[in-house]
C-alpha cells in the first residue's frame, strides 16, 4: 500500500455520525471531495503513488540527516535551539490555483506600502475616518519618531510576507501580515534544497518553479535601493544575534545574497551617516559607510535614543539617519504597525481609497473591539463560549489570552477595548503529514507567502513555506511548497531576465566582533583537537597490559596529569573522567566545552562560512549520542576518534576560504592556541624526571599527542631523547606542530590585518618572543638539576605568559570597540547630572 493511496482512502471515508455537530469542513490539499486526486497531484500520481511506507521512512531519516549536516535550527525562547523539522510530503499547487493567489498577494503588498506611506505621511486614512486613529496610534508598532510628511523613503516596503490559510471552500484568506522583518525565505530555500535531494525522481519529474531567480531578483532590488548613486554600495543584514529564533534564516539570507550579517553593536552613527564600527572606536575614525540595512530587528529595539532606551540590539541615532535619507532601511522603521490585526476590517476601504481597487485577497473575518458594534458582537460570542472565536491583543501573541476565562477576558476588553480583536477560527485546509508510524495523518496547515518589490511592481515568490503545529505552543513542522508550471517553457518565478547591474569588485570589511569570533574559532578548534589527541593517547596507554597496575609515575599517569592540567580533575576512574571530558559542556576546559564555544563562535559568523562547516557538528553530535547510549569503555575512544575526525574536517573547510581578514584571524587564533597547548603539554610531561622506561614511554606519547612522532622517527635515527624532542617541538621551523612554526605563522597572519603597522604592541610582543626563541638551546633546556628540568620549566612558563599577553594585545588592537553599551534606563539621575558639562 502506498502512503498517498492510503491517505486518500482514509480522508475520503465518510465520518460517522454524518451530522456530528461542530465538525469543521476542511479543504484537503491532495484529495477531492469524491476521493480522487486534485489536479496538481494527478500530474505526479505515477511517482507519488509509488512511495511506500518503507521509502518514506528512508526519506524522513535522510531529511533529518541533511538538516543536521547543514546545522539548520530554530531557536525558541522557552526551550532553546531545536532541530528544524521538514515533512517529506510537499504542498503542491497547480498553476491556475496559484495565479489567483499571485494577483492578490501583489495587490496586498502594494496596498500595505501605500498605507505605510500614508500613516507616516499625510495620514488621509486617519483624517477621513477610513481607519480609526485609535487602532493605529494604540499599536506598539506605530513609530511616532517616523511620522512626518517629509518622510524620505517613497517605497518603504521592499519585502513582505503574509500567512495564509484556506477556508472550507478552498479560498485563501490572510491570517496575518508579516512586514516588519519578514522571516522564512532562508528556511524555504533550505527546505527545497533538502527535498530535491531526498526525492530526486519526484522533484525532477515535477515541472515546478525553481527559487534561485527570486534570490537574484532580491539581490538586484537591494542593490538598486541605495539612497543615492553610489558605485560600490555597502549593504548589510542587521540581526539581533545568534540567539534569535530565526538566526539560521538570517545567516542563510546573508550568505545567499553576499551581504555581511551584522549586529547593532557593529554599527555606529557619526555625522548623520551609518558606519561599520572600527576596532578601538571611538579613538579610530570609521571608514566603511553603510548604505542599505536589511533589518531583522524589530523597530522598537532599533534605536535606543528614540525607541526603547534599554535596547542593546540597535544603533543610537539610526532613526535620524533614516529621516535624513542617509541610509535605506528594509523594511522601514514603523512598518510593524501594519501587522496589526485591528487594521484587517478596514483594509477593503483603504484599498479603494489608496489604490482605487477592490481588495482581492480577503483577511480572515476580524472585528476590532474599539468599534462599539463589533465589540458587542465579540462579547456576546465570548459569553456564549463560541469555539470558533479567537480573541487576541492587537500587538501581542495569540497565546497572551489563550488561557483566560470568559469573565476575565471580558473585563480586559471593556477596560481597553481598542487593544483587542475578535477573529473567526478559520477551518484551515488539511494535507498529509508523515507521522513516522507508517501512515500519513491529515493536519491543518498555513502558508507563508513572500512578496518583493522588483522594479516598479511587487512580485510574489512562486512557492513559499507551509507549516503546521501540533499545538499552539509547539515548534513548527514545515513543508516545501511546489507550484507547478502551466508549461515547461514558463520562466522560473516568471522572471525572464534579471536586470543587469554594474559589476564591481567589493571587499567589505568585517566588524571587530566578527573578527573576534573568527579568532576564537581558531583557538577553540585547536583546543578541542589537542585535548582529543591527548585523551586518545592516554586511553591507548591505559589499554596497554598492566597499565592500571603501573607505578604512580607511569606513562599513563603522566598523560593523565597533562589532562588534569588542562581541564582539572573530576573523577578518579579514568573512563568516567574521559566521558565527562567528552560530554560535559558545562565543565570548563573539557572537549565538550570547547566544542560548544566553537559552535557559538561559528554561529556569529555563519554568513562567512561554507555550508560544509556544520557537518563538523553533525558528526560530533552523532558521536556524542553514540557515547551517551553506550556504557562500554571502547565507545569512549571510538567517539573521541570520531570527534577528532570531525574537527579535522574543519581544517579542510577553512583551507578553502578566501584569504581575507577573517581567514587570517582563524589561523592566528589556531597558531596562538597551538603554542599555548604545547607549553601545557610539555610542562606536564617533561619537567619532572622519571625512570628511563617511563621517560621513553611518556616522550613517545607526548610526541604522538603533538602529531610529531612520525617526523621524529624519520629525522632522528637514534633512541628517544628529550633534547631532540624539544628541538623538534620548540625550534624546528619546518615542523607545523612546533612553537617556532606557530609563531612564524602568527606573524604573517597579524601582518595581514588592516590595523597592523609592524610596530603595534601585539607585533612587538611577538618580535620579543621570537627573538628569545632563537637564542634557546634545546640541550640546555633538557638539562636535569635536582631531579627536574628547571630551565625548561622557567622557559615554558615565560612563553605561556607572553602568549597570553599577546592574546590580550591582539584583542585590544583588533577587536575592542570602545566601552560596552549602557542603556539610558540604567543610569541614575546623579550619573546623568554629573555627566553634564
Amino acid at each position: 500500500m502506498s502512503v498517498l493511496r492510503d491517505y486518500s482512502t482514509a480522508v475520503s471515508q465518510p465520518t460517522l455520525p454524518l451530522d456530528a455537530p461542530g465538525r469543521p469542513v476542511r479543504y484537503d490539499e491532495v484529495v477531492e471531495a469524491d476521493g480522487t486526486l486534485r489536479p496538481a497531484w494527478k500530474t505526479l500520481a505515477s511517482l507519488a503513488l509509488a512511495v511506500t511506507p518503507d521509502e518514506m521512512h528512508r526519506v524522513d531519516g535522510e531529511i533529518t540527516r541533511f538538516l543536521a549536516d547543514d546545522g539548520v535550527s530554530y531557536t525558541r525562547r522557552d526551550s532553546g535551539s531545536q532541530p528544524w523539522q521538514l515533512d517529506p510530503m510537499p504542498l503542491v499547487i497547480d498553476a491556475p490555483g496559484w495565479a489567483r493567489l499571485d494577483v492578490g498577494l501583489a495587490q496586498r503588498a502594494e496596498l500595505l506600502n501605500a498605507m505605510l506611506l500614508d500613516l507616516y505621511g499625510p495620514q488621509t486614512l486617519l483624517r477621513e475616518g477610513i481607519v480609526p486613529a485609535a487602532v493605529v496610534v494604540g499599536h506598539s508598532g506605530f513609530a511616532r519618531p517616523m511620522a512626518r510628511a517629509s518622510a524620505f523613503d517613497t517605497s518603504p516596503l521592499l519585502l513582505s510576507a503574509a500567512d495564509l490559510g484556506r477556508d472550507g471552500d478552498g479560498e485563501w484568506h490572510v491570517l496575518a501580515d508579516r512586514v516588519q522583518a519578514p522571516s522564512g525565505l532562508g528556511f524555504a530555500a533550505e527546505n527545497r534544497r533538502v527535498l530535491s535531494q531526498v526525492l530526486p525522481d519526484l522533484y525532477q519529474e515535477s515541472s515546478l518553479h525553481r527559487m534561485d531567480p527570486y534570490f537574484s531578483a532580491l539581490r538586484a532590488a537591494l542593490l538598486s535601493a541605495v539612497p543615492q548613486h553610489i558605485e560600490d554600495p555597502r549593504i548589510v543584514i542587521m540581526s539581533p544575534g545568534t540567539l534569535s529564533e530565526t538566526a539560521f534564516d538570517q545567516a542563510f539570507l546573508a550568505s545567499a545574497l553576499g551581504f555581511p550579517l551584522v549586529q547593532g553593536s557593529d554599527l555606529v552613527v557619526r555625522d548623520g551617516w551609518v558606519w561599520m564600527k572600527p576596532a578601538r572606536w571611538p579613538s579610530t575614525k570609521p571608514t566603511e559607510r553603510i548604505d542599505v540595512i536589511i533589518r531583522r530587528v524589530d523597530a522598537e529595539w532599533c534605536d535606543p535614543l528614540e525607541m526603547r532606551a534599554e535596547s542593546r540590539l540597535g544603533v543610537a541615532g539610526l532613526s535620524e539617519a533614516v529621516r535624513r535619507g542617509r541610509v535605506r532601511l528594509v523594511n522601514g522603521l514603523g512598518a510593524g504597525v501594519l501587522e496589526n490585526p485591528g487594521l484587517m476590517p478596514y483594509l477593503p476601504a483603504a484599498c479603494e481609497h489608496l489604490l482605487g481597487e477592490q481588495l482581492r485577497l480577503p483577511s480572515t473575518p476580524t472585528w476590532w473591539c474599539g468599534d462599539p458594534e463589533a465589540r458587542a458582537s465579540v462579547l456576546q460570542r465570548i459569553a456564549a463560549e463560541d469555539p470558533a472565536l479567537i480573541v487576541r491583543p492587537i500587538d501581542e501573541p495569540r497565546a497572551a489570552t489563550a488561557g483566560l476565562d470568559p469573565t476575565e477576558l471580558t473585563a480586559r476588553i471593556e477596560a481597553t477595548p481598542h487593544r483587542f480583536v475578535g477573529q473567526d477560527l478559520l477551518p484551515l485546509s488539511q494535507a498529509p503529514v508523515w507521522s513516522g508510524t507508517g501512515r500519513a495523518a491529515a493536519m491543518p496547515l498555513t502558508l507563508r507567502a513572500f512578496t518583493l518589490r522588483y522594479g516598479s511592481a511587487y512580485r510574489p515568490l512562486v512557492g513559499g513555506l507551509a507549516a503546521f503545529r501540533e499545538t499552539i505552543d509547539s515548534a513548527p513542522i514545515t513543508k516545501d511548497v511546489w507550484v507547478l508550471k502551466s508549461s515547461d517553457a514558463d520562466p522560473d518565478q516568471g522572471l525572464t531576465e534579471i536586470a543587469p547591474l554594474p559589476s564591481a569588485r567589493s571587499i567589505p570589511a568585517l566588524a571587530p566582533r566578527a573578527l573576534a569570533d573568527m579568532f576564537w574559532t581558531g583557538r577553540y578548534a585547536e583546543r578541542a583537537e589537542d585535548l582529543l589527541r591527548l585523551l586518545l593517547a592516554t586511553q591507548a596507554e591505559l589499554d596497554q597490559p598492566g597499565a592500571h597496575a603501573a607505578a604512580v609515575d607511569g606513562a599513563a599517569q603522566v598523560l593523565l596529569g597533562a589532562l588534569h592540567r588542562l581541564s582539572g580533575a573530576r573523577f578518579l576512574d579514568p573512563d568516567a573522567e574521559f566521558r565527562s571530558l567528552l560530554l560535559d559542556a558545562a565543565r570548563p576546559g573539557s572537549v565538550a566545552h570547547s566544542l560548544a564555544r566553537l559552535r557559538d563562535a561559528l554561529e556569529g559568523v555563519r554568513d562567512q562560512l561554507s555550508g560544509d562547516t556544520w557537518r563538523v557538528f553533525a558528526n560530533v553530535d552523532r558521536a556524542t549520542r553514540a557515547l551517551r547510549s553506550s556504557a562500554h569503555t571502547h565507545r569512549t575512544s571510538e567517539s573521541a576518534g570520531r570527534m577528532l575526525a570531525a574537527i579535522l574536517v574543519l581544517y579542510g573547510v577553512t583551507a578553502n576560504m578566501i584569504r581575507d581578514t577573517g581567514w587570517h584571524m582563524i589561523e592566528a587564533g589556531r597558531a596562538l592556541e597551538r603554542g599555548l597547548q604545547l607549553c601545557h603539554l610539555l610542562s606536564a610531561g617533561l619537567i619532572e624526571v622519571r625512570t628511563p622506561r617511563v621517560e621513553r614511554a611518556s616522550l613517545e606519547s607526548l610526541l604522538t599527542t603533538a602529531e610529531s612522532i612520525v617526523t621524529y622517527r624519520r629525522r632522528y635515527r637514534g633512541s628517544l631523547r628529550v633534547a631532540d624532542a624539544l628541538d623538534l617541538l620548540l625550534l624546528d621551523r619546518d615542523n607545523p606542530r612546533s612553537l617556532s612554526f606557530a609563531l612564524a605563522g602568527l606573524r604573517s597572519h597579524l601582518a595581514a590585518m588592516p590595523a597592523s603597522t609592524g610596530s603595534t604592541r601585539a607585533e612587538r610582543l611577538l618580535d620579543h618572543l621570537e627573538t628569545e626563541l632563537l637564542a634557546v638551546d634545546a640541550a640546555s633546556l633538557g638539562a636535569v638539576t635536582g631531579g627536574r628540568r628547571a630551565a625548561l620549566a622557567d622557559f615554558l612558563a615565560d612563553v605561556q605568559a607572553q602568549l597570553e599577553q599577546l592574546a590580550d594585545a591582539i584583542a585590544h588592537l583588533h577587536f575592542e570597540m570602545g566601552p560596552p553599551a549602557v542603556s539610558l534606563s540604567e543610569l541614575s539621575l546623579i550619573e546623568l547630572t554629573e555627566a553634564l558639562p
